[in-house]
């Protein structure tokens, strides 16, 4: 797949803070008791520096050079393990905790979706959690986010003019087009990605056949229960 343009991952964190996510990840790290933590689709690393703690092995794992160049001069990046690539490179294990955040999981189209969740069983310890929260697809959250007029900011390469173009190409399967237009040179970037958003059944039933019990399926980062109108599901579930 392309790699990112490096000045828009300068933004990433900006655009994607630390909050309460993250709080949520930490805490489970925390709770689980684990020694070893996998982040796969780590991004910049801004969650996963976080995990990091004397007696912990914190690896992440992202398919873009440009995000992982970024993770690596971050504070704390020397604490961590950086790998590129996808489910497929994650070092040996075993881990007691796999997370993916921001979202990663819509970015895994179907057919690697079942293999990534096959390779995280691998990698997990018995008894390891994984954990991820997914977009509700009957929420249909894509229908709000195309922006009608562009907006621009000020940037160290001159004010970036940005605008979205989102399209529903199948039932659940939402084409993101994102304009990232450079005004003092005229450059423009495009960036494309498509979205996988997958009913909470599926997501329950392809976590059982990859080799896991599913824990709780949560509406929010405070575990209330999940209902079938919840925009938003985080999973956890435990590697049998």
């Amino acid at each position: 797949m392309p790699d990112h343009d490096p000045r828009l991952v300068a933004f990433y964190d900006e655009d994607n803070p630390d909050g309460p996510d993250h709080d949520w990840f930490r805490a489970l790290a925390d709770e689980t008791g684990a020694a070893a933590v996998l982040d796969l689709g780590c991004g910049t690393g801004l969650l996963t520096v976080s995990f990091a703690r004397p007696g912990r092995r914190v690896v992440g794992v992202d398919p873009s050079p440009s995000m992982l160049a970024r993770a690596r001069v971050r504070p704390g990046g020397a604490d961590v393990r950086w790998v590129l690539g996808d489910s497929r490179d994650v070092p040996e294990g075993p881990y007691d905790l796999a997370v993916m955040s921001g979202n990663v999981a819509q970015h895994v189209p179907d057919g690697d979706w079942e293999r990534t969740l096959d390779d995280l069983r691998r990698a997990l310890r018995p008894g390891g959690v994984l954990a991820f929260e997914s977009r509700n697809p009957r929420a249909r959250a894509w229908e709000r986010w195309g922006t009608a007029e562009p907006t621009t900011r000020p940037t160290a390469h001159g004010p970036l003019r940005e605008w979205m173009e989102v399209r529903e190409t199948a039932p659940g399967r939402v084409l993101l087009t994102a304009h990232n237009r450079f005004e003092d040179t005229g450059e423009h970037v495009v960036e494309t990605v498509t979205l996988a958003f997958r009913e909470r059944a599926v997501l329950e039933r392809q976590l059982a056949a990859a080799g896991f019990a599913v824990e709780g399926v949560w509406a929010d980062w405070h575990r209330t229960p999940a209902v079938a109108s919840s925009p938003l599901l985080v999973l956890e579930a435990r590697r049998r």
